[in-house]
């Protein structure tokens, strides 16, 4: 078994200093995030940023997008960099950005079930769900389409909710992330994009002994949908990095597993354009096309 996040006190030499105390020594949050709400669970005080855009009229059903920040991160930092806003506004879905507890001075998710593979006890499933009943309990969302995305440590999230929170899940999305060996009862065919870089040096594309490689994490979301094992490529040299998109389609529900490999690219939440569309608008328009039934 990986001691996957565990070994995220490395990643903090990369993304965040901290001091290696004891793994009890928790709190809600490491950040206190301007406009943030709170919600308490499991003996915390938890904060997330909730952003419903002005085109919402209460009137329709609107899907719900999360965006977990990685190791260290503040919510607020993080819908600086991967910010979702202005397509929330023109696409009209509500935008939440969760903040990660605290352990030593460093926010993290647990992607796993409590045990080995987990930094701390915080319950992070449980997190979510509490955040979706409480959105869901004041604002008209349509439940078939609550999407999970992340960066990093936060990608590892998503990956975690595909796998013991699919009942509330209709699709994800990881950026420059890694899936940790604690593989749940996935419940239906699983949308899946996985954005990662070949250079990136805290989450190795190849993967090493502690992290999984990109294409092991594509594999296995390949054959559990039942998609195609030969993948359509589309490579875009036009701008300053050479991006290669992997379509591996025709899945259970018509679902599909993509995947863009940025030649070079590093662990960043990517700014290099793919045929015009940036990040934010590739995992949007990827995970947009499904409800939790498939392809919509």
């Amino acid at each position: 078994m990986k001691k996957a996040l565990l070994s995220l006190f490395v990643l903090s030499t990369v993304l965040i200093s901290c001091n290696k105390e004891d793994s009890n020594n928790e709190a809600g949050s490491c950040y206190s995030n301007s406009n943030a709400q709170t919600i308490a669970h499991d003996g915390l005080d938890r904060e997330y940023i909730l952003y419903v855009p002005s085109s919402y009229d209460g009137g329709t059903e609107v899907p719900l997008l999360f965006n977990f920040h990685g190791f260290g991160g503040s919510a607020s930092e993080y819908m600086l960099e991967a910010d979702l806003r202005s397509i929330a506004e023109s696409d009209t879905f509500i935008l939440v950005y969760p903040q990660g507890s605290c352990l030593s001075g460093s926010s993290h998710w647990n992607a796993c079930p409590n045990g080995g593979d987990n930094k701390s006890t915080a319950d992070d499933f449980g997190f979510v769900e509490a955040i979706i009943n409480e959105i869901s309990s004041t604002h008209s969302v349509d439940l078939e389409r609550v999407y999970a995305s992340g960066y990093s440590n936060g990608g590892m999230m998503a990956y975690g909710l595909a796998n013991y929170k699919s009942e509330l899940i209709a699709a994800v999305a990881s950026v420059s992330g890694s899936m940790l060996d604690c593989l749940g009862p996935t419940s239906h065919p699983m949308p899946v994009i996985h954005l990662h870089g070949t250079s990136d040096g805290v989450l190795p594309y190849n993967g090493n002994s502690d992290w999984s490689s990109a294409q092991s994490t594509l594999d296995h979301w390949v054959s559990f949908n039942n998609a195609t094992v030969n993948p359509t490529v589309t490579i875009d040299n036009s701008g300053a990095m050479t991006i290669e998109h992997l379509v591996y389609d025709q899945g259970d529900n018509s679902v599909s597993v993509e995947h863009y490999k940025y030649i070079g690219g590093d662990h960043v939440w990517f700014s290099s354009n793919y045929q015009g569309q940036n990040t934010s608008r590739l995992v949007w328009d990827f995970l947009s096309s499904y409800d939790i039934n498939g392809l919509r």
